[in-house]
C-alpha cells in the first residue's frame, strides 16, 4: 500500500565558490602555482598580472534580461534602458581594502619572490643497474633479454620480491622468450654483485647476507674483521630470527662464542644498508623532496613579525580582452544592433568572467584564513617562536585556533594539515604544534609534547646493556612531576618510534 507524507529536512549544501575555496586551502604552497596554471588554462577571462583599477563604465545586458532557458525575454519582462557598470560587475575583486591584506607578497622579503626552486638532477636506480648490465658480456641477445626483465622486476628499494617462476612466466608472455629456472638464478646471482651491495634480494636477511659475502672477498681485511664477518655472517644465516629479537645471551650459548665476539659480529651487521636503493632517485624528479613554507615567521628585536610566502599571494587579473568585448557588445547594444550571436557571445564572457572572479576570491580568502590561522598559532606559541625550545609549546588544539579566528575547526584543520612556517630554528609543520594538555604535580597546565620531550631524552640517557622498562619510565616521569599511566607511556613511545626494552638493548 502506497502513502504519502511531507517532511522538513534541514541539509547544508556547500556552493561551487565554497567547494572550490576548501579545496584550495587544502594545497600547500609548494603546488599552489601548478593549480593556478590549471586554471589559467582552463579559463581564458584569467590571466596574470597586477590588478589596475582603472576601469571603463561598459554597459551590458543584465541577466534579467535572459529567463531560465538563456531565451531572450520578452519586452514587457526586460527592464528598459538598464544596464550595469563594469566596475560594479567586477568590483568585488578589483578594489582592495589595504587594511584586509597587509600579509601581501610586497611585504615579503625582496629575495623571496624571485627564488627558482634548485632540481636535483641524478640517475634512478634502475638506470645505474642497466648501466652496469650494459658492461656484462653476454652469450646471447636471449640472456641479455633475461637479464633486463630481472633488473626490470627489482622493487624501488633494491628488492627482487617477484618470484623466479613470475619471472618466467613474463619472459615467455611478454618478451616470447622461453627461460629455465637455472638460467634466471644463473644472472640473477650476477646481478646481486652489482653496486649498491644487497640489491635483488629477496627479504631482508638475504641482503644482509649478500653484502657479508661481498665484504669478505675483499682483500683489505684484518684477521680481525674476517673473524666478525664470519660470526655475522652465522648469525644471520642460522639464527636471524633469534638476532632481530636481541636474545643475545641465547645466541652467544649456540654460537659458543664470547659477548666480545658477538659485539663486534653485530657492530660489522650494523654497518650494512638494510634499504640497498635508498641512495638513488627512484623514479622521475624525485630524487629530492623539498620543503616550501608556506609562512615566514622573523624575529624583529623580541618581535615577531609573520608573513605569507610570496607564492600564496599571485597577481591574477580579469582578461582586458573580455572587457573589450563586454564594451563592444554594450555599444552595439545601444545604437540597436544587438543579436541572438551576440547575446550568446555575451552570456559566455559573463560565465567566464564569474569563474574567474570566484577564483581570485578564492585565492584572496585563502591567502586571509591561512594568514589568520597562522597569526593565532604564533599568539598561542608565542614562547617557542622567540626561543625554539621545545619545551615552551603550550597545550594547544584546533578548538583553542577556531575560536581566535571565528574559523571552523574542519577549516583550522584544512590549514594546518599540510602547511609549514620557516623560523629562525628551522622549518616546522603546523601539525607539530597542537597537542593535548595535561597538568603536572604542581597543577600547571603542560603540554603532551612537552612530556614526550622529556621520555625521549630519558630513553636518551638510559644504559642500553639494561633499559628501561615502560613501568620504569613511567616511574621515572612521576618523579619529574608527570603523573600518567604506564600504557600512557607506551603510547607516546609509539609515536616517538622509540621500541621495546628488549629492542633497545645493546652489548
Amino acid at each position: 500500500m502506497l502513502k504519502q507524507s511531507l517532511s522538513q529536512k534541514m541539509i547544508q549544501k556547500l556552493s561551487p565558490q565554497q567547494i572550490q575555496l576548501m579545496k584550495l586551502l587544502q594545497i600547500p604552497t609548494a603546488t599552489l602555482d601548478q593549480r593556478i596554471k590549471e586554471e589559467l588554462e582552463a579559463n581564458p577571462a584569467l590571466e596574470e598580472g597586477e590588478e589596475r583599477d582603472e576601469l571603463q563604465d561598459l554597459g551590458s545586458t543584465t541577466d534579467e534580461e535572459y529567463n531560465e532557458y538563456g531565451e531572450e525575454a520578452s519586452a514587457e519582462e526586460a527592464p528598459r534602458e538598464e544596464v550595469f557598470e563594469l566596475d560594479d560587475y567586477l568590483t568585488d575583486y578589483i578594489e582592495d581594502d589595504p587594511s584586509s591584506y597587509k600579509f601581501k607578497a610586497e611585504q615579503a622579503s625582496p629575495d623571496e619572490e624571485d627564488k627558482t626552486m634548485p632540481i636535483s638532477v641524478q640517475n634512478s636506480f634502475h638506470e645505474h643497474l642497466e648501466t652496469q648490465l650494459g658492461l656484462l658480456d653476454f652469450p646471447s641477445e636471449r640472456e641479455e633479454i633475461i637479464a633486463q626483465q630481472i633488473i626490470g622486476s627489482i622493487d624501488e628499494d633494491g628488492y627482487l620480491r617477484r618470484d623466479p617462476e613470475a619471472i618466467i612466466d613474463d619472459l615467455m608472455f611478454v618478451q616470447n622468450v622461453q627461460a629455465s629456472r637455472q638460467e634466471v638464478d644463473k644472472w640473477l646471482h650476477e646481478i646481486q654483485r652489482f653496486d649498491p651491495p644487497g640489491i635483488g634480494a629477496k627479504d631482508l636477511q638475504e641482503c644482509l647476507v649478500i653484502q657479508i659475502d661481498l665484504k669478505l672477498e675483499s682483500e683489505d681485511l684484518d684477521l680481525e674483521q674476517i673473524e666478525s664477518l664470519e660470526i655475522a655472517r652465522q648469525v644471520l644465516d642460522n639464527h636471524f630470527e633469534e638476532f632481530s629479537k636481541k636474545h643475545y645471551q641465547r645466541l652467544i650459548r649456540r654460537l659458543s662464542i664470547e659477548e666480545e665476539d658477538l659485539r663486534g659480529a653485530i657492530q660489522e651487521i650494523l654497518k650494512l644498508n638494510p634499504k640497498p636503493a635508498s641512495g638513488y632517485a627512484s623514479g622521475l624528479n624525485r630524487g629530492t623532496q623539498y620543503v616550501v613554507p608556506d609562512f615566514i615567521i622573523v624575529n624583529r628585536d623580541g618581535e615577531l613579525e609573520l608573513t605569507l610566502n610570496a607564492r600564496n599571494a599571485p597577481d591574477l587579473r580579469i582578461n582586458d580582452q573580455y572587457k573589450d568585448m563586454l564594451q563592444s557588445y554594450s555599444a552595439s547594444k545601444k545604437a540597436g544592433k544587438g543579436n541572438r550571436q551576440n547575446r550568446d557571445a555575451v552570456l559566455f564572457i559573463k560565465q567566464k568572467i564569474d569563474s574567474a572572479r570566484w577564483f581570485i576570491d578564492a585565492i584572496r580568502q585563502r591567502q586571509d584564513t591561512m594568514y589568520r590561522t597562522m597569526y593565532a598559532i604564533m599568539q598561542l606559541q608565542y614562547d617557542f617562536f622567540l626561543t625554539g625550545d621545545d619545551m615552551k609549546l603550550r597545550p594547544m588544539i584546533l578548538k583553542d585556533v577556531a575560536e581566535i579566528t571565528g574559523l571552523d575547526i574542519s577549516t583550522v584543520s584544512r590549514v594546518a594539515n599540510s602547511k609549514y612556517v620557516q623560523t629562525e630554528f628551522g622549518t616546522k609543520r603546523l601539525k607539530e604544534f597542537f597537542s593535548e594538555g595535561m597538568q603536572n604535580q604542581e597543577g600547571e597546565e603542560v603540554s603532551t609534547l612537552e612530556i614526550k620531550k622529556i621520555l625521549e631524552q630519558i630513553v636518551d640517557e638510559e644504559d642500553k646493556r639494561k633499559p628501561f622498562s615502560d613501568e620504569k619510565l613511567k616511574k621515572l616521569l612521576g618523579e619529574k612531576g608527570y603523573n600518567i599511566a604506564r600504557r600512557t607511556v607506551a603510547k607516546y613511545r609509539e609515536q616517538l618510534n622509540i621500541p621495546v626494552a628488549r629492542l633497545r638493548k645493546q652489548l
